[in-house]
């Protein structure tokens, strides 16, 4: 090798290097920052909505439309119940944005509804009972019937007869807790295995509550949306059907502009994770 060149070519090459550093900096401080993680608030007794494992179905939303903001989907997680999530997070700053709430909540800005769901009847598929709403005959039928508390089904309870027959076994579900001044709930794969091993004639629940153990359960079983709404003896209207949101503070409107784009561009992905779920199709913006 030509001793000349190596003589050359050294301080060739360290000049090229020199001057490619000036340049390698400026770009980098031109290049864009990456887009913060989207926060996410979530409940970790929330499942089968979320789930620190990301199995919850609105792991797989909230990833979904993050990505679709070129965002990561980023969980802030809570050991209180999902009910404290806006109070106790969202509002406090810990994080930005919720995963399914009903549209037009007061206590938030919300996003434009991405699906509609609501209560339903869960029975055995062996079962003659025909079931669609609080007025249906076969109601009469019902001897054992297990339900959500703080729920529309429970309001509607009061009206058919059924609630007060009903209460000791119901509240065997939750092995008699007191309720007073603690948030208490029959978990869903409880009220699905009710039925499924016959203890219950029915169940009433949220869908998204128990879709996804109805579709697993070993005894074939019937889910059943109530098909429109339940009405009190003093005239009392009780929806059982709601659009679904996403939520951010009320001053962050910015986010919820962003979150609108994100929904709409991937609205055939969240239809199919709700799909996958065994959550009933329903348009959202639907009246009942």
């Amino acid at each position: 090798m030509d001793r000349h060149a190596l003589a050359w070519g050294r301080p060739l090459a360290a000049a090229a290097i020199a001057l490619s550093l000036p340049l390698s900096s400026a770009a980098l401080a031109a290049a864009p920052e990456a887009p913060p993680a989207l926060r996410v608030c979530a409940s970790k007794g929330a499942a089968p909505y979320a789930a620190v494992d990301g199995s919850g179905f609105e792991n797989r939303i909230a990833a979904t439309v993050a990505g679709a903001m070129n965002r990561k989907a980023e969980f802030v997680w809570t050991d209180k119940p999902a009910i404290f999530l806006v109070r106790d997070m969202l509002d406090k700053g810990a994080c930005d944005v919720i995963v399914g709430i009903d549209d037009g909540d007061p206590r938030v800005l919300t996003t434009t509804p991405y699906y509609r769901t609501g209560y339903a009847f869960i029975t055995r598929a062996d079962s003659d009972l025909k079931l669609g709403n609080w007025s249906d005959d076969d109601l009469s039928r019902v001897r054992r019937i297990a339900y959500q508390f703080h729920s529309p089904s429970e309001e509607m309870l009061k009206q058919t007869g059924l609630y007060e027959d009903n209460l000791i076994y119901q509240y065997s579900l939750i092995n008699f807790t007191d309720r007073r001044n603690q948030y208490t709930q029959v978990p869903g794969d409880v009220l699905v295995s009710e039925v499924a091993k016959g203890a219950a004639d029915v169940a009433v629940a949220f869908a998204p509550d128990v879709a996804r153990y109805v579709k697993a359960s070993s005894i074939p079983l019937r889910m059943t949306m109530i098909d429109r709404n339940g009405m009190t003896a003093a005239g009392k209207l009780v929806p059982q059907q709601f659009d679904q949101s996403m939520a951010v503070r009320k001053d962050d409107a910015a986010l919820r502009s962003e979150l609108d784009a994100a929904i709409a561009k991937v609205r055939p992905q969240i239809a199919a994770i709700l799909r996958e779920e065994g959550i009933p199709p329903m348009e959202p913006g639907l009246g009942q």
